[in-house]
């Protein structure tokens, strides 16, 4: 399937339908007859309660598997937080990953390698029969060239496939492919617990996409997908504006960026991305004076365990529930 990012109209039917459909369930319900005794017709939204998802991995460098809700230290917007719902361990999760391709001009030279990348990555740690992937290339345009699949050989075979990239354009749409990713490879019908990520392979320059960097954030970490980025591009004169864009996209998501990754270190970064989506917990909370106006969440996670590390997404836009 070929697909161009959101564009204005995109954005506005995306945000209709939903109100649409709500509007149309109320007039139904209105038009029910009621007895004198009933009550009005009301919504309760339980907007604030606030779903996290993170991984915390130990002083030797391992994932913690159980944690109290005492262990964790909190903060939204700067603001302590001290009603935690719930905490619950998520161990050996199953994994759901998209692999995106780089494949514009300045992309070809390292298409090889990256293939190659993602060939280890299969032999080494996917689960056939339990985990699933997705092959997507890109760039003025996005291309899937292998859908959902648990089997490995056809993921490899969807990163060989020529697809896009055959031109050389410099033309590259990053943003327009993570948002279209996230709201059609996971965003719909997600009905399972999973470890989400993408791995994208590219030099973190985008010259063309419809999609601002804060709106493709917004939609991994609404469909709880991390970015993890591996880019072999440091030679480019453009690197230090590329590698900014990389890292915040991991960043915002819960994510990391490999550079130049070989041998010894690519083995051991692609474990760590394996182990922080295998082993999670989930938390959910409830945050002191929450407003649901749009506006954007910081949040702060720290754990209280010597030599802990804590992964996680930036935060979240306190929006009302339909």
């Amino acid at each position: 399937m070929r697909m161009r990012g959101p564009g204005c109209f995109g954005h506005s039917l995306r945000f209709l339908l939903p109100t649409l459909a709500l509007a149309l369930k109320v007039s139904a319900q209105s038009a029910q007859p009621s007895s004198a005794n009933s009550s009005p017709y009301t919504f309760k939204i339980p907007a604030n309660e606030i779903s996290l998802t993170f991984t915390v991995f130990g002083a030797d460098g391992g994932p913690l598997t159980r944690l109290e809700p005492g262990d964790l230290r909190l903060w939204d917007d700067g603001k302590r937080q001290n009603r935690i719902l719930m905490l619950e361990s998520r161990d050996n999760l199953p994994i759901h990953s998209g692999f995106i391709f780089d494949v514009s001009g300045s992309m070809q030279a390292d298409l090889r390698v990256n293939q190659a990348i993602l060939q280890t990555y299969t032999a080494r740690f996917f689960r056939e029969g339990v985990d699933r992937g997705f092959v997507m290339k890109f760039d003025e345009e996005a291309l899937i060239t292998q859908d959902w699949t648990d089997k490995a050989a056809k993921i490899v075979a969807g990163a060989a496939g020529r697809g896009l990239g055959s031109n050389h354009l410099p033309l590259t749409s990053i943003f327009d492919a993570l948002y279209t990713a996230c709201r059609d490879q996971w965003l719909e019908g997600q009905d399972r617990v999973t470890g989400n990520f993408i791995l994208l392979f590219s030099d973190g320059l985008d010259n063309d996409s419809h999609t601002y960097l804060s709106e493709a954030v917004d939609m991994c970490q609404r469909s709880r997908t991390a970015i993890y980025a591996i880019t072999n591009s440091g030679k480019s004169p453009f690197f230090s504006e590329g590698k900014n864009t990389l890292e915040e996209l991991a960043r915002e998501t819960g994510g990391s960026v490999f550079f130049n990754p070989e041998g010894y270190w690519l083995l051991k970064d692609l474990r760590l991305m394996e182990a922080e989506q295998r082993n999670q917990f989930h938390l959910v909370y409830k945050p002191s004076d929450f407003k649901a106006n749009g506006q954007f969440h910081r949040i702060k996670l720290r754990c209280a365990i010597k030599g802990s590390k804590v992964v996680a997404r930036s935060g979240y836009y306190a929006l009302p529930r339909p």
